[in-house]
């Protein structure tokens, strides 16, 4: 009878390492280490599109609508071996010139896609993740649906409405009991780094004349809006949060900028990610988890 061949190790033509068996377990070899064959990791991935833009006001028709947030989407699950592209997408870029604001850029992963937030209204608010907030007489700018929530609505010749939020609708502007344009919408909360942190809140209303104050940004995070009474200009949605920028304050004045998204994941500290060179990302190490958040750019990794 003819003896049977036995291995420990197997290897690729070249003499790489490809299997082996250790402890009467079968493993393969990733490039970097040695897991168990046919193993999928329990990934926690949190996705968040970039934050639109607030709009410029109007000469002489009440504030700017806020810029709506990022979609904002988590979710949990078992990943099989391979490549997944991942983009982070940018915040729109504040604007000077009669129309509405920019739009954020979209944010996925694999095939999770988080839109980005709606623009704030010159005129109508922008639909995206969430919706900007709309200028004076002009509605409000719908949420997408499981991503986030609607703006508010405008008051003529005072203020615009909020930028929705992850979290909350964005509030319409009202002129009683006071004069106040719309806040952004509230974020949302997520522990998935280890510590609770609020993001995708929506940017404030602008506020024009009239003793109008100004829509504060959603959850501290979103973009607050400017005041021709306060005399203060619009301010960016916080960065890698896609927050929402807030609404101008006059014809002369610039929306503020939305916030840039992020993806975040969460998985077992004996897997090894490898990350592809046009993504800026960080890991952390915490209770038998690696977190890694990426900040910008476009590119794949694979477990």
């Amino acid at each position: 009878m003819a003896s049977v061949a036995k291995f420990d190790t197997w290897q690729a033509a070249d003499g790489t390492n490809v299997a082996r068996f250790s402890g009467g377990e079968l493993q393969v070899w990733d490039g970097a280490a040695w897991g168990a064959a046919g193993a999928s990791p329990t990934v926690e991935v949190l996705v968040i599109g970039g934050g639109g833009a607030g709009a410029r006001s109007s000469s002489s028709n009440g504030g700017g609508g806020g810029g709506g947030a990022g979609g904002y989407l988590e979710k949990t699950g078992v990943l099989g071996r391979g490549s997944y592209p991942i983009e982070i997408g940018a915040g729109g870029t504040g604007s000077s010139s009669a129309a509405n604001g920019a739009q954020g850029g979209n944010s996925t992963f694999g095939f999770i896609v988080a839109n980005g937030g709606g623009g704030g209204g010159y005129t109508n608010g922008v639909v995206g993740g969430s919706g900007g907030g709309g200028a004076h007489t002009f509605v409000d700018g719908a949420g997408i649906p499981l991503q986030g929530n609607n703006g508010g609505e405008g008051t003529i010749n005072y203020g615009g409405g909020g930028g929705g939020g992850a979290g909350a609708v964005g509030q319409d502007s009202q002129v009683s009991p006071t004069y106040k344009a719309g806040d952004g919408g509230a974020g949302t909360a997520s522990s998935i780094t280890g510590s609770s942190v609020t993001r995708a809140g929506g940017g404030g209303g602008g506020a024009l004349g009239g003793g109008m104050f100004r829509g504060n940004g959603g959850s501290g995070i979103g973009g607050d809006g400017g005041s021709t009474h306060e005399s203060v200009n619009a301010t960016a949605g916080a960065t890698n949060t896609g927050s929402g920028g807030g609404g101008g304050k006059d014809y002369l004045s610039t929306g503020g900028s939305g916030g840039s998204g992020v993806v975040i994941l969460k998985y077992p500290d004996t897997v090894t990610l490898t990350i592809g060179v046009g993504l800026t990302s960080s890991t952390i190490t915490s209770g038998g988890y690696k977190i890694t958040s990426f900040t910008a750019g476009t590119d794949t990794v694979s477990f």
